[in-house]
């Protein structure tokens, strides 16, 4: 890619005589010719013209082309467009070529034709300060800048903060928009390299959103994504912004950009084309199979589905108590996720009979909370009911067959999630509750329901007993034991929910 790089102050253009020493050192280590690129900025054009015409009164063979391909402008002043991110594609086509050994005016010629066919828009969500310095203009929280520069200058739009899909689509018509005499014409049919360009702070993650929201953009033009880069390339300090750039190819501009370059900060990317490789599968409904006999009604549906309500009525009413629980050792969302599973659970069973086969109701709720829920407690209720289903597998499911099944689901998040009771998670409330129903297996009728007071008490105390423990396992374990005092989420949920299938069972 480039040969050398000449730095100004912040914003500001390089002196000639910092430029002028670039070129003849270029000279001097034997180059045939020297091609400057440059922005369209008036200090830059004045500055490197300077050199350029000081150069060629020693005898060298210099020459000048100018980026100019911001699209923001409607009707671009005397002054014409920027030079934006865009420039970093001529230094690559320009680069290639010369490893080609191409002459310094066919490297010129070819540069210039491709500069026709590359725009680029900027949007931000922050202004910039030049170190020492205020922000460089003002933007009303919750509105974003579209069409600013890289130098910290306002942009040509204030609009509100939307989603990134809406935001891609206003940048992606405004380049495109035929009545504005900097726009890009693209057409169906074309193909392009997309370079999605971080102003300097937006995340990985912010920036890959960005990134899929042009590429699907741009494929519902009919526009084919040759190539695609996403990075910091061109930065505006710190600014939460990013620019889309897009250039037109031809095999013969594809070929350029994908010549190999030892420059350090270009990106490995795949020569294969983006569009055209999509390829995805829809997750297997695992909620719904053909009805059969266990999917049917039975005597048990009534207090199955009185058991849920009860149950997810009592989630719902503690889902502030377990944010506030899990922010002393977690990231405060604890009773976020059990409301969504809850939620899930209702909006299923307004759709859905409840089926008389305890085994199949399990089987279903494991699927809703794996799919709903999410996160290790997703995964651990889910592990829970999996394994607890083989067990209550007859409509008439003795208590003993309960007993058991609770028995396995603990066993199966145990060996799956590396916990015992004693490590101040939510098995601090199953295991004791567990234990308890096992006796379940010998009591006569008439005690069971005291079996299942004693297991809920057990649960309730097993619970409460997690504010005195330190974390062994979870992500509590990474917190300083000094503070966290008080239960831990996961066991009052659990304990919760014993307590709630006690009360359903007792009306």
């Amino acid at each position: 890619m480039l040969s050398a790089a000449v730095a100004g102050g912040v914003f500001a253009s390089p002196p000639p005589t910092s430029i002028l020493a670039a070129i003849l050192c270029l000279h001097n280590a034997g180059c045939s010719g020297v091609l400057l690129i440059v922005k369209n900025y008036t200090g830059d054009r004045l500055n490197f013209g300077l050199a350029l015409e000081q150069a060629q009164v020693l005898g060298v063979q210099v020459q000048m082309v100018v980026v100019a391909e911001d699209c923001a402008f409607m009707k671009p002043s005397k002054a014409g467009r920027r030079g934006l991110c865009g420039t970093l594609l001529v230094d690559k086509l320009a680069g290639a070529l010369a490893e080609e050994g191409k002459s310094l005016d066919q490297i010129v010629s070819t540069v210039n034709k491709a500069l026709k066919d590359i725009g680029t828009l900027g949007v931000s969500l922050s202004p910039c300060s030049v170190p020492g310095c205020g922000p460089t203009f003002e933007l009303p929280p919750g509105h974003m800048e579209l069409g600013l520069g890289i130098h910290g200058e306002p942009g040509v739009k204030k609009s509100k903060i939307t989603s990134a899909d809406e935001v891609v689509k206003t940048m992606i018509d405004h380049m495109t928009n035929p009545e504005s005499q900097s726009h890009l014409s693209l057409q169906s049919g074309d193909s392009v390299v997309v370079c999605v360009n971080n102003l300097g702070a937006l995340s990985c993650l912010e920036l890959a959103v960005v990134t899929r929201a042009a590429i699907l953009d741009l494929e519902s033009r009919g526009v084919s994504v040759a190539r695609v880069m996403s990075g910091s390339f061109m930065t505006s300090l710190e600014m939460a912004g990013v620019s889309l750039t897009f250039l037109k190819t031809n095999p013969e501009i594809l070929a350029l950009f994908d010549a190999k370059t030892s420059a350090p900060a270009w990106p490995n990317l795949s020569t294969a084309p983006v569009s055209g490789r999509d390829f995805s599968v829809d997750p297997p409904a695992l909620c719904s199979r053909p009805q059969d006999q266990a999917n049917s009604e039975g005597p048990l549906s009534p207090v199955l589905a009185k058991v849920l309500d009860q149950i997810c009525a009592g989630l719902l009413q503690i889902q502030d108590e377990l944010n506030r629980l899990d922010r002393a050792s977690g990231d405060g969302d604890c009773g976020n996720t059990h409301a969504q599973a809850a939620r899930a659970i209702q909006e299923w069973r307004r759709g859905h009979v409840t089926p008389g086969c305890p085994g199949r109701l399990l089987q279903i709720v494991a699927a809703l909370i794996q799919e709903k829920m999410g996160g290790s407690s997703g995964a651990m209720y889910s592990l829970f009911l999996t394994a607890a289903a083989g067990h209550v597998t007859q409509e008439k499911s003795q208590s003993g067959d309960w007993a058991r099944a609770v028995h396995a689901g603990t066993q199966a998040m145990r060996r799956y999630g590396g916990a015992d009771p004693g490590d101040r998670t939510m098995l601090d409330a199953l295991c004791p509750a567990a234990d308890e129903l096992m006796k379940l297996t010998t009591a006569p009728p008439h005690g069971h329901m005291d079996v299942l007071r004693a297991a809920v008490e057990k649960a309730s105390l097993g619970a409460e007993s997690t504010s005195e423990l330190t974390a062994k396992a979870g992500r509590a374990s990474y917190i300083s034991s000094e503070r966290m005092n008080k239960p831990d989420p996961g066991a009052v949920a659990v304990a919760a929910i014993f307590k709630a299938i006690l009360q359903a069972v007792e009306k």
